[in-house]
């Protein structure tokens, strides 16, 4: 199947082309950038095969989005009718979650948390965490059976990092990196360890947790722009798979579409 799958995040839009259900490339675009999307998205269609039995010259694919922020849904969706004379299918709405949610309000879990941690268990088939580096940190369990039991939310290193500075009369922004040394010999360095050894310690710490609650050590799968710092420096994560969340989109649709194909 072709499809085109898209993960629009707070920040960023990541944008994936499959053909004949094998990745061909997935781009970052900034979400303010309506530009850049449009260029990015009718390239990509532009890449999907003319039907063959179609007059109209249609092309044989589908165009597929999660998202944790509905204005961009609806600029996607805008861009996609007017320059593709397209649909979107969203994740979530018009294709089913890919697996069940263990948790009160199933319906205000982002898709993107959900799409990731099925793409993670499907390859693992055991109990997995996910912890996605972005805007905000996410880390989710899955148990043994499949099943996506919650997670922990906390703010990732760009919000840490402004939060200081706004709320304090001397602190520098920084951009967070991997520290030369455990401790800082200067405001900017001190700021940089503060803020990477404690997502690190969190991460460690909530992951902890989840073995006790499910009584083994889980594996651990981490992605996101953050995850590029952290992942050579943690010993306890197992995978680092960047754009995790395009590629549940794409398994969620084929998962979709198998079990209809199933069922007819």
């Amino acid at each position: 199947m072709n499809v085109i799958a898209i993960d629009i995040g707070n920040t960023n839009i990541g944008i994936g082309l499959y053909l004949d259900d094998k990745e061909q490339f997935i781009k970052s675009i900034p979400g303010k950038s309506e530009k850049k999307l449009k260029e990015a998205l009718k390239s990509a269609w532009g890449k999907i095969p003319i039907l063959e039995s179609s007059k109209e010259k249609k092309r044989n694919g589908v165009i597929v989005v999660s998202s944790v922020k509905p204005a961009w849904i609806s600029t996607i969706r805008q861009i996609v009718k007017d320059d593709l004379g397209e649909k979107i299918y969203v994740i979530g709405k018009d294709i089913p979650l890919p697996m069940t949610l263990w948790v009160d309000e199933p319906d205000k879990v982002g898709t993107d948390r959900v799409v990731s941690a099925a793409a993670a268990y499907d390859v693992i088939e055991d109990a997995v965490v996910v912890a996605d580096f972005g805007t905000a940190v996410t880390i989710d369990l899955v148990d043994q059976h499949g099943v996506f039991l919650g997670g922990v939310i906390c703010p990732g290193f760009e919000i840490s990092a402004k939060a200081l500075k706004d709320n304090t009369a001397q602190l520098p922004n920084i951009k967070v990196t991997k520290p030369k040394a455990p401790y800082g010999r200067n405001t900017a360095e001190a700021i940089n360890c503060g803020l990477y050894y404690s997502i690190v310690g969190a991460l460690q710490e909530v992951i902890r947790r989840y073995a006790d609650k499910i009584g083994k050590w889980p594996q651990t799968v981490i992605t996101g722009s953050g995850a590029k710092t952290i992942h050579t420096d943690c010993d306890f994560i197992d995978n680092y798979v960047p754009n995790l969340v395009v590629k549940g989109v794409f398994l969620a649709y084929k998962k979709y579409i198998e079990k209809k194909s199933r069922q007819q």
